[in-house]
């Protein structure tokens, strides 16, 4: 087995729940960006694959949400997941980077609202915070329109 790949497995098995989270928004990132820089190879069957990639991340990050988050941010965060994943599906249909730049404008803010909202988790877990609410704030993840 390639190292790296070996390497990368060993992340994702000892991961925790937060980390993961985050390698999956960064996977998504990497793979918009990529596709487009195979959009303006004109490589269209490359960026297809890694619209997919990205499109599959997404799908993902949807169905593992938990409604215990709160049926606001659980509705936010549906709303997100879902307009990324379709500005990456018109992407892909109409061979345009426009829709990528949509989308990963919207997962740089998810990856820096959840890194934030997870580092004050661990914070408090260890208890260098005072313990109060931890919560995503709703008007940062909602779509408008």
């Amino acid at each position: 087995m390639d190292p790296t790949r070996k390497y990368l497995e060993t992340q994702v098995r000892t991961a925790s729940q937060e980390q993961l989270l985050l390698m999956l928004i960064d996977g998504a990132i990497r793979f918009s960006e990529q596709a487009k820089g195979k959009l303006a190879e004109k490589d269209l069957e490359g960026a297809h694959h890694l619209l997919i990639r990205g499109q599959r991340i997404m799908v993902e990050l949807v169905t593992s949400l938990s409604r215990e988050i709160g049926d606001e941010i659980y509705g936010n965060l549906v709303r997100l997941y879902n307009f990324v994943y379709f500005r990456l599906v018109r992407a892909n249909v109409q061979h345009a980077p426009e829709p990528i730049d949509e989308a990963l404008r919207i997962l740089g803010s998810l990856r820096q609202t959840w890194a934030e909202a997870i580092e004050k988790s661990v914070a408090e877990r260890r208890g260098t915070l005072p313990r109060p609410e931890v919560a995503i704030s709703a008007s940062r993840l909602s779509v408008q329109g």
